[in-house]
């Protein structure tokens, strides 16, 4: 079986050690200003049979019931084949204010079989300080479908039991952040860097002329994932200086070299900076040896250079039939993957090679296998 192997060269990402300029939005968050998860529990009504009589949908059922004036017998069991308990989750972007609609998922968390064609009855939303933030209504729009014989034969179509109401929220409180508090803001890197966040705060520093050797500094780094700027009190011109801010655009550091292999599917992301050391590893009737040779470069006399010793490496892969691979000087991991593709090994020999090589020490970079 032909090594089924997805090469990515990823240059703006993490595994890539060519990172052009990006804007500071585009790579850190302002610290406090973020979503906030809500939750609710509620009823979904107009179902065509397809809902549940399980005992807390019957007492949900009975408590609306009571909050609009009806009461029923405790002997009364009623027909409910057409309601269901759901869960009602959204977040809550930051800045929402009250009258603003968001959008809402919709979860069923019994035994009913579709929530095809149902409407939500008012649901309050809370969040995790037990407040409601919003409240939630309206009729499903249920992406997927199910069908059952007389037989007991049944087909189902993606999820019919989870829809979404878009708009099916109104925000009724404001979450509380920091964004006018204090004389300062942190900017949170989303992948943290120490290289990275001195490059964002001397970015800043020398777009907005603070004079470090006067002790005028705006920005300062924390630690590898946050930078605190000085900001304006004012929340309009705080407002307008961060609009400024967010769009500086520096070059990051390079990721580290890192590999990533998925062994469900045999997909490997590789990282440019990921070399290989002099190493030769056997597994099975695959032989794979890795060689270096120093040579030195030397000027000729009257030229204005300097004496530089150079690498040369080559890799050898062996398979049972002894096919040969030779590369050129400048060895990388890309290199060996392509080679034992082209013999056509299994998936499985290569990352028992990417193990070994890390277990030896041969390996300049991180191996992650999920």
């Amino acid at each position: 079986m032909r090594l089924l192997l997805v090469l990515l060269a990823v240059s703006s990402l993490l595994l890539s050690s060519q990172v052009g300029a990006q804007r500071i939005k585009d790579l850190a968050s302002i610290q406090g200003v973020r979503s906030n998860q809500l939750v609710g529990y509620g009823l979904v009504v107009g179902l065509p049979g397809t809902g549940e009589q399980s005992p807390f949908t019957e007492q949900s059922f009975r408590t609306m019931l009571r909050n609009f004036g009806i009461s029923l017998d405790a002997n009364t069991k009623p027909k409910i084949r057409n309601v269901a308990a759901v869960a009602v989750h959204a977040e809550l972007p930051a800045f929402a204010k009250p009258g603003q609609t968001i959008d809402i998922t919709v979860s069923s968390v019994g035994e009913a079989a579709s929530l095809q064609g149902g409407t939500l009855l008012q649901t309050f939303l809370r969040g995790v300080d037990g407040e409601v933030y919003a409240v939630a209504q309206g009729s499903l729009v249920v992406s997927g479908f199910g069908a059952q014989g007389g037989d007991g034969s049944r087909i189902v179509v993606n999820t019919p039991t989870v829809g979404r109401i878009p708009n099916g929220a109104m925000v009724e409180r404001s979450v509380p952040n920091g964004f006018a508090n204090g004389d300062t803001l942190t900017l949170n890197l989303h992948y943290p860097d120490f290289s990275t966040a001195k490059a964002l705060a001397d970015t800043i520093n020398e777009r907005l002329g603070a004079q470090p050797e006067n002790g005028y500094i705006i920005a300062k780094p924390i630690d590898a994932a946050s930078v605190r700027v000085t900001a304006p009190r004012d929340v309009g011109q705080r407002v307008g200086f961060l609009a400024t801010l967010e769009n500086f655009e520096f070059t990051p550091a390079d990721a580290p070299a890192r590999v990533v292999i998925n062994s469900r599917t045999g997909t490997i992301v590789i990282g440019s900076d990921v070399r290989l050391l002099p190493a030769a590893i056997t597994h099975g009737g695959l032989t794979v040896t890795i060689s270096e040779n120093q040579q030195v470069s030397q000027p000729n006399a009257f030229a204005d250079g300097q004496t530089a010793v150079t690498t040369q490496s080559i890799v050898d892969v062996d398979l049972a039939d002894s096919r040969m691979f030779k590369f050129e000087p400048g060895v990388t991991l890309d290199q060996l993957v392509r080679a034992v593709n082209e013999v056509g090994a299994a998936p499985g020999d290569l990352m028992a090679i990417l193990e070994a090589l890390r277990q030896a020490g041969a390996l300049r970079g991180e191996l992650i296998i999920i």
